[in-house]
């Protein structure tokens, strides 16, 4: 089932998400499941759990459309539960990126290009693993929603005030999007 997606604006977007217990989330894959139908039908590559309300540390990525750069990424498909960053390490990178809850908007960031994460599966099987490269920076990208931050945090003050008006024109609704989304500064989502 395809959810709606939170646009940017809304409380759920800043606020830290909370850990997961397996027996407060028995079904959890169908929730996983909708979440990757809900990424696909927007055409992303990544979605955290407060990107469709719940204020959960969960987040999804399939990082094969990068696969023609990075071989390795081929079926790069992972769910992260409880996440936590561990290290983040070598030279900073830039890359251009965009967000399903702020359609239309497109930055160069810079982000770490190594990290170490533990976390746990959909199985509540537990990882502790290291990523490099584009893999690195979605699942950091991903990793920063459960933290109640945005990639328009990154940007420097110019860059902000810059895009200032499309920011507020999204949470109003003001955008064209091809998927379901609910504005904060509107009654109803479309």
């Amino acid at each position: 089932m395809k959810l709606s997606i939170i646009a940017y604006g809304d409380p759920v977007l800043r606020k830290k998400a909370t850990a997961i217990e397996p027996a407060e989330y028995p079904h959890i894959q169908s929730l996983v499941d909708d979440m990757f139908d809900t990424m696909y039908a927007a055409r992303g590559v990544g979605l955290a759990a407060p990107q469709v309300g719940l204020s959960m540390r969960l987040f999804i990525i399939d990082a094969t459309p990068f696969d023609d750069d990075e071989p390795d990424l081929a079926n790069f498909k992972k769910v992260f539960i409880n996440a936590q960053i561990l290290e983040e390490n070598g030279e900073e990178w830039a890359f251009n990126e965009g967000c399903l809850s702020i359609p239309d908007i497109r930055e160069d960031v810079y982000r770490k290009s190594t990290i170490k994460i533990s976390y746990y599966d959909e199985h509540w099987k537990h990882h502790e693993e290291t990523y490099k490269g584009m893999a690195a920076r979605i699942i950091q990208h991903e990793y920063d929603h459960i933290e109640g931050k945005l990639f328009t945090d990154k940007l420097s003050p110019l860059r902000k005030r810059l895009i200032e008006k499309k920011l507020n024109d999204i949470s109003k609704g003001i955008v064209d999007v091809e998927y379901k989304m609910k504005f904060p500064a509107q009654k109803k989502g479309r």
